[in-house]
């Protein structure tokens, strides 16, 4: 009986990874077509105010996890059978521990890769302008990052990825860099990858000591913390 569940409950692994990542993408180019033309006359010296704009453009994050549960609600047991959403008191303190692991990777890489590349993309400056200062919408872009992302880049890649590989017997050492690996280049942020994947490590080690999403989701809400504060505060 056992061995049944397990094996439909991996079944629709890859079809939830790859809803998750459909969307994930489908979304973005949607998105990016309908406001390429928007802001064409927009004098970027003198930019509008956009704070709704601004958790728009978190929608994509949104449907890399939608995927997965909506896939686990119709062919699985639900995303909290399948996947071990609601933390236990155990996976909250390995997933600190991991946290903690993968800001010291972060931090010790980023020394090195900043000295390298000192280009970083957006600052809180420019995030600021679109946002309209400490506003609201500001402060919920700053919890998304802190406990949205985290949760549902853990259900596409901890969650739905790993269970379908853990089905076909591919060693938990391999899935882990596997899983690190999806997670890094997740980000399209090609500077970052080495230090983005030495971060899925650490984050995802929380999921092969526990076996539960849950505590990779605590690792990677304790690694966003530190960029979710900088994130409302830079934004003077």
């Amino acid at each position: 009986m056992d061995e049944q569940r397990d094996s439909g409950r991996a079944h629709w692994g890859f079809l939830a990874f790859f809803s998750g990542l459909a969307g994930y993408h489908l979304s973005t180019l949607v998105f990016t077509a309908v406001t390429a033309d928007r802001f064409a006359e927009v004098d970027i010296t003198d930019p509008p105010v956009l704070g709704p704009l601004l958790l728009l453009l978190f929608l994509p994050n949104v449907l890399l996890g939608l995927g997965p549960v909506v896939v686990s609600w119709r062919r699985g047991e639900g995303p909290n059978k399948d996947f071990g959403i609601a933390p236990r008191w155990y996976d909250v303190k390995v997933g600190l521990l991991c946290g903690g692991l993968s800001l010291l990777a972060a931090w010790v890489l980023g020394v090195v890769l900043l000295r390298v590349n000192r280009d970083t993309g957006s600052s809180p400056e420019q995030v600021e302008a679109l946002s309209g200062g400490r506003s609201v919408w500001l402060a919920l872009a700053a919890l998304f990052v802190f406990l949205g992302a985290p949760l549902t880049e853990e259900l596409l890649t901890r969650g739905a990825l790993w269970n379908a590989l853990e089905h076909y017997r591919v060693p938990k050492v391999a899935i882990l860099g596997l899983t690190a690996l999806m997670f890094a280049f997740l980000h399209e942020e090609s500077w970052r990858t080495v230090s983005l994947f030495a971060q899925g490590l650490a984050i995802g080690a929380a999921r092969m000591v526990t076996g539960r999403v849950s505590a990779s989701v605590v690792a990677h809400a304790a690694n966003n913390l530190l960029p979710a504060v900088y994130l409302y505060v830079g934004a003077s």
